[in-house]
């Protein structure tokens, strides 16, 4: 199982945000994890953008995005902003897409969110045409018809995972993609909901075997701590659980907020949690700090602790 970290711009003065996330990823890559995550906030850094400066600070470490929106932009302008990145970082990128939220499409950009699954579908046909050029991109379906030659290609090859929370995403993340991207899914959605659904499309489909990305909140805390933990957790996460795309991941599984998913505790029970993921059939784990903490101080030496943790175990696991 691969384990890697979530770096995003998060909250902070604009001017010192590019400054924190290059320090976060020379860390990831010197600590020998092996991918970084970078979350498209709807109101922050470009992802993409991102991605391609870390490329210039580190040499080996996965750099994913999580997730970019697809509405958002054309196919074909994606593409190229995937390839160009894809070189700026000599073939180290892993594009993480997906069909986003009502609240997101809808509510903040003001575009249709209908049928978005079939959108996917059809945005994908042509993505994917167009991540294996050189050369013209002819797509003809039910939403695009493009024709539209491209000078640039992949310099490796380049996976796309898409974020597919329902049964019929999951159907065609396997068939059309290289697998997907999770959160608010605990081990047994994981377990009962999502990986036998991904695998048995792309295997219908003849696709290799799907990764399956599981983003979680992980905190290294003493025991009478866990608690505390949750309940940050819950406090500056649980804004994903208003929609009705993760409220129905919930109901797949046992956990009934983002708390419940956090895994927390000392470095057995954070052990012990990571593997249950990939006994369910994880395949990556993109793992979101939580400090815990009454000051500023506190909070930056918990996400320290927390950190050297994960990569310690990353070597065992």
């Amino acid at each position: 199982m691969r384990i890697g970290v979530m770096i995003g711009p998060e909250r902070g003065d604009t001017a010192r945000k590019v400054t924190r996330m290059l320090d976060d990823i020379e860390w990831a890559e010197s600590a020998g994890l092996d991918t970084a995550w970078i979350p498209q906030i709807p109101t922050d850094f470009d992802a993409l953008l991102t991605v391609a400066l870390m490329g210039t600070r580190t040499t080996r470490i996965e750099l994913g995005t999580a997730v970019v929106p697809l509405q958002a932009q054309h196919p074909i302008a994606l593409a190229r902003l995937a390839l160009s990145a894809h070189a700026a970082t000599g073939g180290r990128l892993a594009l993480g897409v997906g069909p986003s939220h009502h609240w997101i499409v809808q509510d903040m950009l003001g575009l249709p969110y209908e049928k978005p699954a079939a959108y996917s579908r059809d945005y994908l046909e042509v993505l994917t045409t167009a991540l294996s050029g050189p050369g013209p991109v002819d797509v003809d379906n039910d939403t695009f018809t493009v024709h539209n030659p491209l000078d640039i290609g992949p310099v490796a090859p380049l996976p796309v995972l898409i974020a597919a929370l329902g049964p019929v995403m999951l159907r065609i993340a396997g068939e059309q993609a290289d697998g997907t991207i999770l959160w608010m899914a605990d081990e047994r959605a994981v377990a009962e909901h999502v990986t036998p659904r991904i695998s048995a499309a792309a295997a219908a489909a003849g696709r290799a075997a799907p990764r399956i990305v599981a983003g979680l909140p992980v905190c290294l805390c003493r025991p009478s701590e866990v608690d505390a933990a949750r309940e940050r957790a819950n406090r500056i996460l649980a804004e994903a659980e208003t929609s009705p795309n993760y409220q129905r991941l919930l109901d797949r599984g046992s956990a009934t907020s983002v708390g419940d998913i956090c895994v927390a505790g000392d470095e057995d029970a954070i052990a012990a949690g990571l593997r249950r993921y990939a006994e369910a059939g994880a395949t990556d784990l993109s793992v979101r700090l939580l400090p815990i903490g009454d000051s500023l101080d506190d909070l930056r030496a918990s996400k320290r602790r927390t950190r050297e943790m994960i990569a310690s175990l990353a070597k065992e696991l």
